[in-house]
């Protein structure tokens, strides 16, 4: 059905009344809908009010000069990570060409230490660099990443420490069978024999409780020591020695005389390296914090 327009028919409009035969030809006035201020109607489409920016406040500008400083704080640490990374593999790989070159052969715990040493460092400055590119970027999985291992290490550390005191009696006790053993390969092995000769000219020691222990070696010749005992060291001084020219001390108690007595230092430099550790995590766990907040904001 088609519906037919006057000439003075006004297409409606919003707000306008509409304007038909009995209008003659004049333009609808607008509604009292379109002019009341109090009106309550929707809005035009069109209609966008301006966002009102408003600066940030006091705390948030603390907090945000609070996060800056972890931050900054957090890389002096990774700095520290990295320098004790290197000192570990360092002090890993020196280690190892010294226990190459002496009695500790095999799969012992002795033998394993410098690895697990080198091992430790390496992972300690990946997981460094992780913490570096995650703090540079503000990443969130980084950092937390970074945070997990940090606390796995240190688990690590706390473990082999527990694992050192509690098996220290039996380590001493290895390297003392071990001593024994490479003294009765003295005379069939130059190898050894250079090894033991210097251990006892560097530690002033003789055989592995006292020097008595050489007259129980049956390829050695009695009243004879080698000569690495001597406190002046001659060629042929060992044969037919006078007590009061050797070393009488055994070299087993020496040495462990010297570990006991560094062990403190290795103690002290341990618990420093676990501190730092634990501050590195702190520092993580805020930046994390500091990260996902804004995330929330967004």
């Amino acid at each position: 059905m088609r519906v037919e327009r006057g000439l003075g028919d006004v297409v409606p409009t919003a707000g306008f009344r509409v304007g038909g035969a009995g209008n003659r030809g004049r333009v609808g006035k607008p509604s009292r809908a379109g002019q009341e201020p109090g009106n309550r109607g929707p809005p035009s489409a069109s209609f966008n009010p301006p966002a009102l920016l408003s600066a940030p406040g006091p705390a948030a500008m603390a907090v945000e000069g609070g996060m800056k400083c972890v931050k900054f704080l957090l890389y002096v640490l990774l700095l520290a990570f990295c320098a004790c990374a290197v000192g570990l593999i360092a002090v890993g790989v020196g280690a190892q060409l010294v226990l190459s070159q002496t009695i500790i052969q095999g799969a012992t715990p002795g033998s394993l230490l410098p690895v697990v040493i080198i091992a430790v460092g390496v992972f300690l400055f990946l997981v460094a660099f992780v913490g570096c590119c995650g703090a540079c970027k503000e990443n969130y999985c980084l950092m937390i990443t970074f945070a997990i291992f940090l606390s796995l290490i240190m688990l690590v550390e706390v473990a082999a420490a527990i694992a050192g005191y509690v098996f220290r009696d039996k380590v001493m006790s290895e390297f003392n069978n071990n001593f024994r053993q490479q003294m009765e390969n003295y005379p069939k092995n130059n190898h050894t024999a250079s090894i033991l000769d210097r251990m006892q000219a560097d530690f002033k020691c003789c055989g592995a409780a006292n020097y008595t222990d050489w007259e129980k070696i049956p390829s050695m010749s009695k009243n004879r020591v080698p000569d690495s005992c001597c406190i002046n060291v001659t060629v042929g001084c060992g044969i037919n020695f006078n007590e009061k020219a050797i070393h009488k001390e055994g070299c087993v108690e020496k040495i462990g005389g010297w570990l006991r007595k560094n062990v403190l230092v290795v103690a002290a430099a341990a618990l420093g390296i676990a501190f730092v550790e634990v501050l590195g995590i702190v520092f993580a766990c805020c930046l994390v914090k500091s990260i996902r907040s804004g995330y929330e904001v967004m």
